[in-house]
């Protein structure tokens, strides 16, 4: 823990932000129902999601819960056995756990009704940016997506001037 320190601190926080606005809103709607915060623009609506993100893979996407297991493991062991990575690797990294887990969790743990069925694997969404007529989504897709972003970042400061020059 002492070598990628703020890998663990951005998984932490990733993780708890995630799962306590997603009790909250388990809390406090109803499913479906939505509370706009900017009328016509941004709400939180409660809605379950079987699938990936933009729900694909929603018809049989019980194999999320592996994949998401694989990866938060994966990732649990490039920070405990792999290099000391530079800040933005960190930040990148454990942001992405932190979203892998939350969903994780939802995906191992919670249940919703879809086709008057009861189906686990199940993640709440409530983020709905409706200007744009985005998929709602939650606190985990957002640090997922936070971390590919410092990743990619990282990746451009990791490149040498010389590499740039030959356009590799």
């Amino acid at each position: 823990m002492k070598r990628n320190p703020l890998f663990w601190f951005a998984a932490a926080i990733g993780l708890i932000l995630d799962q306590l606005t997603k009790y909250w809103v388990v809390q406090n709607f109803e499913l479906a129902e939505t509370l706009p915060l900017w009328q016509g623009v941004f709400h939180f609506t409660y809605v379950t999601n079987t699938g990936a993100a933009f729900s694909l893979f929603s018809e049989d996407g019980s194999w999320l819960r592996w994949l998401s297991l694989a990866v938060s493991l994966g990732l649990i062991a490039l920070a405990w056995f792999g290099p000391k990575l530079i800040r933005l690797e960190q930040l990148g990294y454990g942001f992405i756990l932190g979203g892998a887990l939350g969903n994780g969790i939802d995906r191992f743990f919670n249940s919703c009704l879809v086709d008057n069925q009861t189906v686990t694997g199940c993640v709440v969404d409530f983020l709905d940016f409706r200007l744009i007529n985005f998929p709602v989504f939650n606190v985990a897709d957002v640090c997922i997506n936070l971390g590919i972003v410092c990743l990619l970042i990282a990746s451009f400061k990791h490149q040498s001037p010389k590499s740039r020059e030959r356009g590799q």
